[in-house]
């Protein structure tokens, strides 16, 4: 479903002075072999007996957006979203297989730092190379060098070989290497978390000193804080097609629900797949079980402190006297966190027959981010006998992405306070 919320311009749209990017209706087919060839030398046989089969991958279908002269624009959505395939079309590496590209300025694209950099040649030599390969002379290198080293800090290992290098050294001296460019549009690709915290500041107050600078500035990034953070606008990509494009709070958000929709119906589908895990005498059966949020919508995703509610129905083939009924949950690597039960909070059932229901409510979850495993049960009052017991059947997330809750050490939060006294 196509979720756009800005117009979309006609087809015959000129590219103005407010708009520096303009893509209409830009799509990129690519045809790639139907099998698997193992080698090039396979290839050429087949491609000369007519035996290789080829199917259209569509990596861009109608791509319809503008970026304005001077802003910071975000464009988002999950591995082969198609960003990467977008990119190469601003930068000009590729050409639209149908539709049209417009770029009005000099692209610098910031893709991989240390992308062409030679593990046995020094750090001064692969600046030198770096340079060439984006265009630049020698002559300009040898006056951007000083200016590199010094943003990198490694001289004392410039001429050292790369090989030496830590990865946070290397990615330091290609961040600088890519980033000291004149460009009117930067592309920025997962590249500002690169090197130690201290290397991080810098290298996001120079990006910030281009957006002063009134360089446009397409990011793509995974951390939606950052994007956030940073840009005005931003587009979301999902399998080629363009979602959603505007005010970068409302397509972040969508997208962010859009994820936790897609995982909460994977977790749904493990649940279903996982039905085996089950055994007791069946006196009573636990028939089904269903995890609600607040608003008893069904769900498997929570956020820290938020309520959950557990629904267990269940079938007493005969009569059943002050049976127990409790759930454990459990951390991924198997951790058993906790295991209450109705006789814990001095629950007597009575004598039960026929169908019923248990709800049991938490008010504020605890658990901080990961995932877990809920497992249900009815057993016998003193402990001699399982009615019916489901192992870890039933997966919940805690994800706290965009919810401003920071506390990520450890199993549970204490929702304590802090206090400053001088």
């Amino acid at each position: 479903m196509n979720l756009l919320t800005e117009s979309e311009t006609p087809p015959h749209y000129s590219i103005s002075s407010k708009d520096i990017i303009r893509l209409e209706n830009a799509s990129v087919r690519y045809r790639v072999p139907s099998e698997r060839i193992g080698t090039f030398k396979e290839y050429i046989i087949r491609l000369l007996q007519g035996r290789v089969k080829h199917k259209t991958f569509l990596a861009l279908s109608d791509v319809n957006f503008g970026v304005r002269r001077g802003e910071v624009f975000g464009l988002i959505g999950q591995n082969g979203a198609g960003k990467s395939t977008l990119l190469k079309l601003v930068a000009r590496v590729l050409q639209p297989s149908s539709g049209r590209v417009q770029v009005a300025g000099k692209v610098a694209p910031l893709l991989e730092t240390g992308a062409g950099f030679h593990a046995e040649l020094t750090g001064r030599e692969n600046v030198y190379l770096n340079g060439a390969m984006l265009g630049f002379t020698h002559q300009e290198m040898a006056k951007k060098f000083k200016d590199i080293v010094d943003f990198a800090e490694l001289w004392d290992f410039i001429d050292a070989p790369m090989r030496t290098y830590s990865s946070g050294m290397w990615a330091r001296l290609g961040f600088a290497v890519a980033t000291d460019v004149d460009a009117d549009i930067l592309i920025v690709d997962e590249i500002l978390s690169v090197g130690d915290d201290a290397f991080q500041r810098k290298s996001s107050e120079r990006i910030e000193a281009f957006r002063q600078k009134g360089v446009t500035i397409l990011l793509v990034s995974h951390n939606m804080s950052l994007v956030k953070q940073i840009c005005q606008r931003a587009a979301w990509l999902d399998q080629g097609k363009l979602m959603d494009v505007g005010s970068v709070d409302i397509v972040v958000d969508r997208y962010l629900q859009s994820v936790r929709d897609k995982e909460n119906r994977r977790l749904m589908e493990e649940q279903v797949e996982t039905v085996d895990r089950r055994w007791g005498s069946k006196k009573i059966e636990i028939t089904q079980v269903r995890i609600y949020d607040e608003l008893k919508q069904p769900q498997h995703i929570f956020y820290t402190g938020q309520s959950l509610i557990l629904e267990m129905n269940y079938l007493a083939h005969e009569t059943v006297d002050s049976p127990v009924f409790g759930i454990a949950i459990h951390r991924q690597d198997g951790l058993h966190l906790t295991g209450p039960n109705t006789a814990f909070s001095g629950m007597n059932l009575g004598k039960i027959s026929g169908s019923g229901k248990m709800i049991y409510t938490v008010p504020h979850l605890p658990f901080l981010p990961g995932k877990y495993y809920i497992s249900v049960a009815a057993v016998k009052n003193d402990d001699t006998e399982i009615y019916d017991y489901h192992d870890r059947l039933y997966p919940i997330q805690i994800d706290n992405e965009n919810r401003g809750i920071f506390e990520k050490y450890g199993l549970i939060t204490l929702q304590g306070e802090w206090q400053h006294e001088r």
